[in-house]
């Protein structure tokens, strides 16, 4: 397949949406079949591929994504980032309902997933120390202080298996330890954007305070979170459509395209 896209996009199943003149591109891969289609559109002079990453219907959850035929549908389609929004609680109350955090962590709390494309014989060890691209991250925290979006630069996200949510004894552990966003998508996703030599970035969506916070804050009712999401959302396009008509691949000098080329053994 020729280059068909510059910048992926997972998210939710609405995203696309927000796109004019939509493509719709049906992407085969080794590792059976993603998530949906690509739905090709333009920001600025960019390609950008967008696919709902729990199907345009919501109907996958979250530990039954096919995380590798998604990430390699984009590398597939020629993209050389890929952006994952994720909706997510927060851990500790500085982190409020309604900001964005641009994660520089992640803890793996997952369990049962398939989490890499490395399946022998030739075997590699990807560094994952700083998992997130430290250009776009930069320029995602410098975008939302542009647009006036409570932007938190840094935060660990640990990444439950779903779909249940944490106990509240589960979720005061978390909080205790000092992380700051729960989330159940963004391991291996992000992860297995940088082992396939694209530049990750994730931007977590707070919703809500998690169940380990309930007595330090006020409960969150369900109406609340819907409200707070939508809002997000609307934050979240701007910021978007905002960033990828920055980025500049030309002037980027991170070393997130030589991941797979890296071992540690």
């Amino acid at each position: 397949m020729g280059k068909i896209a510059d910048i992926g996009v997972f998210g939710g199943s609405g995203f696309y949406k927000f796109l004019d003149n939509i493509e719709e591109v049906k992407i085969d891969t080794p590792y059976g079949e993603p998530s949906d289609a690509l739905f090709i559109g333009k920001i600025g002079d960019k390609k950008v591929a967008f696919m709902p990453r729990h199907k345009r219907d919501h109907s996958i959850p979250p530990h039954k994504i096919n995380y590798r035929a998604n990430v390699w549908a984009m590398k597939e389609a020629g993209c050389k980032c890929v952006i994952s929004p994720c909706a997510a609680g927060s851990l500790q109350k500085h982190i409020e309902p309604g900001s964005f955090v641009i994660a520089d962590q992640f803890i793996d709390w997952t369990d049962g997933r398939i989490t890499t494309t490395i399946d022998g014989p030739n075997v590699i060890h990807p560094s994952a120390a700083d998992p997130y691209c430290p250009e776009l991250r930069k320029l995602a925290i410098e975008t939302g202080k542009e647009l006036g979006i409570k932007t938190h630069e840094t935060g660990t996200v640990v990444v439950v298996n779903g779909p249940r949510f944490s106990t509240k004894a589960e979720s005061k552990f978390f909080t205790s330890q000092g992380w700051e966003v729960i989330n159940m998508t963004a391991y291996p996703e992000a992860y297995l954007v940088k082992e396939m030599d694209m530049c990750p970035l994730n931007i977590s969506l707070i919703t809500d305070y998690d169940a380990g916070l309930v007595g330090d804050v006020p409960p969150v009712s369900h109406s609340e979170v819907i409200k707070v999401f939508n809002n997000n959302l609307d934050n979240l396009k701007k910021l978007l459509f905002t960033m990828i008509e920055k980025i500049d691949f030309d002037s980027m000098t991170c070393d997130c395209h030589t991941t797979s080329q890296v071992s540690g053994a």
